[in-house]
């Protein structure tokens, strides 16, 4: 099984074992993201696993499912009015069940692919391996939002550097999603892991850098932290623009919150 895979396998029972612990009430609770409860969390999750899974399908079956998404998005629909029409009569347990099911079918078939396999995707077409880390990315952020609402403190564990690793593959997508020309070359990451291992990408400089908590790093590109409220160090003009609009997701342009907002 590819690592991505397994390391998705983790992270989705790590959640889930977290999910159930929430209360009754906490479920319809808006979180600091677009107002998403945590149903609308679970929600989104589930909803985007099923139409991987038509991508590990084929062309045919996605399309079929891509174009009437953006049928509803033309219409007007954002992703969580778009996952309450597939769902919204679901109580949260039942959801949270199916979401499990599900992820865990679509990390698994996504496990025993053959890496150098292309899915379609919502642009480019992307590889087996890329596109595992990409759902992780997706499930490990979103999660943050659950986590703040209940203020509880998260378990950081090496996992991450598959955020980590998206967030610097998306170093150029953040400026160009903009229309902004790309300030300059990639700047120096260096990263603390949970473990304390040192990670590592780009040219040394000590000019033109991002530095600290490998953790802090992965919330600011996904755009769970405003990078003014870590501490990571920032040098350079080129890596203060791009801490300042990180965005490792695909879709418009997405500002992150403003300091303070979600501490």
């Amino acid at each position: 099984m590819l690592q991505e895979s397994a390391d998705l396998l983790a992270e989705v029972e790590e959640l889930h074992a977290f999910l159930l612990s929430l209360d009754p009430e906490d479920w319809d609770r808006p979180t600091g993201f677009m107002s998403w409860t945590p149903w609308d969390v679970v929600a989104h999750l589930h909803y985007f696993d099923l139409v991987s899974l038509t991508a590990l399908e084929g062309e045919e079956p996605f399309i079929a499912k891509r174009d009437a998404l953006i049928g509803s998005i033309g219409k007007g629909m954002t992703n969580a009015q778009i996952a309450r029409s597939e769902f919204g009569e679901i109580p949260p347990d039942e959801l949270l069940e199916r979401w499990l099911t599900t992820c865990r079918l679509m990390a698994t078939e996504l496990g025993e692919s053959n890496p150098k396999k292309r899915l379609p995707w919502f642009g480019p077409d992307m590889g087996v391996r890329m596109f595992t880390t990409a759902r992780y990315m997706e499930t490990w952020a979103h999660g943050q939002e659950v986590y703040d609402l209940k203020g509880a403190q998260r378990s950081y564990n090496d996992r991450i550097k598959n955020v980590a690793a998206i967030g610097i593959r998306t170093f150029g997508w953040t400026f160009i999603n903009r229309k902004r020309e790309t300030p300059g070359p990639p700047p120096y990451v260096r990263l603390v892991a949970p473990s304390g291992e040192i990670w590592e990408w780009n040219d040394p400089s000590e000019t033109d850098y991002v530095r600290g908590s490998a953790a802090e790093f992965c919330h600011v590109v996904t755009q769970g932290r405003n990078v003014g409220d870590t501490a990571l160090e920032v040098g350079g003009q080129v890596a203060k623009e791009w801490m300042s609009i990180a965005q490792c997701f695909a879709g418009g342009p997405v500002d992150p919150p403003k300091s303070g907002e979600r501490k």
